[in-house]
C-alpha cells in the first residue's frame, strides 16, 4: 500500500514498458548562412579571457587589475561602477557611454551622443558628438566629421578622406590618407607616402615622408605662451635690478629785485 496515495499494487508485477515517442525525420539543411567565428577573433578572445588589464575608475581615478573576461567591475574606494564591454553602433545612437572596453561605429551607425569615453575606437562611420578615446582612435572613413574626437594616439587609414569642422586633439597622429582641418597634438604629426594633409597644425613636431603633401599653417613648439613666458626668469630677475635714471632738475628763475 502506498503511504501517500493509499493505492495497492504488487511488487512482483511487471513494469509497464516506457511509451517512446518516434523521432522525427531528419530535415535537410537549408542554406542558411550561420556566422562562425573566425579563427583570429577565437585567437583574440582566448587572449583577452587569459590576461588581466589595469583600469582607472572614472570617478575617484583609482587603478585596479581586472581580468580580462570580466564585463564589468566595482571600484574598492568608491563602489562606483566600471563598465569594460565593447560596444557596436549599427544605427543612430544617442546615448552616453563610459567603457574602458572598445566602441565600433559602423558604415551605417550615426553617433550623436554628447559624451563617450572609451578605450579605443573605430570610425568608420558618422560622429556627430564627443567621442574621448584613452588610448586609440582609427578612422577608416571618407566625409565629414562635424563632432569632435580627443585622443592619444589616432590613425587615419590609406583609404580614407575626412573633413574635420572640430579641432582634433591628440597626442600623435599618423595620417596615410587625405585629411583636412586643425590639428592640436601634444606629440608628433606624421605624413606617410602619397598621403595629404590640409589646414592647421599645431604640434611639438612634424614628420612629412617623401611624396607626402601638407599645405597650410604650422606653428612648432609651444605656441600658447604669453609674453612674459617667453623671457627667462635671468633675463627678467636682470630687468628687474636695473635702477631707474635719476631725474633732472629743472633750474628756476631767480626773482628780480
Amino acid at each position: 500500500m502506498c503511504r501517500q496515495c493509499g493505492a495497492h499494487f504488487s511488487p512482483s508485477a511487471p513494469r509497464p514498458k516506457p511509451v517512446i515517442a518516434p523521432r522525427a525525420a531528419a530535415r535537410p539543411e537549408t542554406n542558411v548562412a550561420r556566422e562562425t567565428p573566425s579563427l583570429f577573433r577565437r585567437f583574440d578572445n582566448l587572449w583577452k579571457a587569459n590576461r588581466n588589464a589595469i583600469v582607472e575608475c572614472f570617478e575617484c581615478k583609482r587603478k585596479q587589475e581586472v581580468s580580462g573576461a570580466a564585463s564589468s567591475s566595482i571600484c574598492p574606494s568608491c563602489s562606483a561602477h566600471i563598465d569594460l564591454r565593447d560596444y557596436k553602433v549599427n544605427t543612430s545612437f544617442s546615448r552616453s557611454i563610459r567603457t574602458h572596453g572598445e566602441v565600433h561605429i559602423t558604415a551605417k551607425g550615426d553617433l550623436s551622443s554628447s559624451n563617450v569615453r572609451c578605450r579605443r575606437a573605430l570610425v568608420e562611420g558618422r560622429v556627430r558628438g564627443n567621442l574621448e578615446c584613452d588610448e586609440f582612435v582609427r578612422i577608416d572613413v571618407s566625409g565629414k566629421i562635424p563632432g569632435r574626437i580627443i585622443a592619444r594616439s589616432a590613425l587615419i587609414e590609406r583609404r580614407a578622406s575626412v573633413q574635420f569642422f572640430r579641432r582634433l586633439r591628440v597626442g600623435n597622429i599618423e595620417i596615410r590618407g587625405k585629411m583636412s582641418g586643425e590639428i592640436v597634438a601634444d606629440g608628433i604629426v606624421t605624413i606617410r607616402k602619397h598621403a595629404a594633409l590640409e589646414g592647421t597644425v599645431r604640434a611639438k613636431g612634424i614628420n612629412v615622408e617623401k611624396g607626402g603633401l601638407f599645405c597650410g599653417q604650422l606653428v612648432i613648439g609651444r605656441s600658447d605662451l604669453e609674453q612674459g613666458e617667453l623671457l627667462s626668469n635671468q633675463q627678467v630677475a636682470e630687468e628687474s635690478q636695473v635702477k631707474p635714471e635719476p631725474s633732472v632738475g629743472v633750474a628756476q628763475p631767480l626773482a628780480a629785485r
